[in-house]
């Protein structure tokens, strides 16, 4: 892994630690860093030397900001990856399929595909000036399946959608009295707090938590199934001048004007 650029790997008393390292882009993604991504987590699953996994974000601003809207805009794509595919379903599969707890550490801003990777972690760790929220129908964009039932099964319809339709920003505290994250913790305890925890799961049977893992996993295992569906859709929207209305207002920093589109 040495020729990673994107993301850090390191592996410390039966801990991995997995850092998406791109601070400058609020650590949002390309195809490049969720390549990376999915590398480190079949390390970590191949490896006899670790028990837990921590997914979290470089410096003190942000966990994962999702896709590289910047990128997106700058090239149309999220750039090259190892297969010619923008891979983030299989970053998804893997961080449920790997038969090992995954802990979130949540350092910043969660949103978007960033607020996603954090719901599919088994547990979520957030600092207290951690903050939660859905982008995708700002930027001409949208996740469904894991990104939607599963969030609808983890904290209530209801909420769900309100956190899809209205794309508002919720603190740590909300998120926390709402069951979307575990703990929240301060800011200079998070990493403290995140050992501490995969601590007590090191004492524990690793096969009883693979199955116990699976077991969890089988009750919405469905939505994987339209996740597919909605990457299906997701690319040919992408194409669409709606969704190109979305990304460049982003980049511009303006509000979009979808009024054109209500009608369709």
């Amino acid at each position: 892994m040495s020729d990673f650029t994107d993301v850090t790997y390191e592996v410390e008393n039966g801990l991995a630690w997995i850092t998406i390292n791109r601070q400058e882009r609020y650590n949002s993604f390309r195809a490049r860093t969720v390549d990376e991504l999915v590398k480190s987590f079949k390390k970590a699953w191949a490896s006899d030397e670790v028990g837990v996994i921590v997914l979290t974000g470089s410096g003190e601003k942000a966990f994962c900001t999702g896709g590289d809207q910047k990128q997106r805009m700058e090239t149309g794509d999220y750039g090259p990856s190892d297969s010619g595919l923008f891979e983030v379903d299989a970053l998804h599969r893997v961080i449920r399929d790997v038969p090992k707890p995954v802990i979130a550490a949540v350092n910043g801003f969660a949103i978007g595909g960033g607020h996603v990777l954090h719901l599919l972690c088994d547990l979520s760790i957030a600092s207290d000036t951690s903050i939660f929220g859905q982008n995708g129908p700002r930027v001409g964009s949208f996740d469904a399946g894991f990104g939607t039932g599963y969030l609808a099964r983890v904290i209530g319809e209801k909420r769900a959608r309100e956190i899809w339709f209205l794309c508002r920003r919720y603190s740590a505290q909300q998120a926390e009295a709402w069951g979307l994250v575990n703990k929240v913790v301060a800011a200079d305890q998070l990493r403290a707090e995140a050992r501490a925890w995969a601590d007590e799961i090191l004492q524990l049977s690793p096969t009883a938590l693979k199955v116990l893992k699976q077991s969890f996993n089988t009750d919405s295992e469905h939505f994987a199934a339209i996740g597919q569906m909605a990457y299906s859709s997701l690319k040919m929207f992408g194409d669409s001048a709606e969704a190109k209305e979305g990304i460049t207002a982003f980049n511009e920093k303006r509000k979009p004007d979808f009024s054109a589109y209500r009608g369709n």
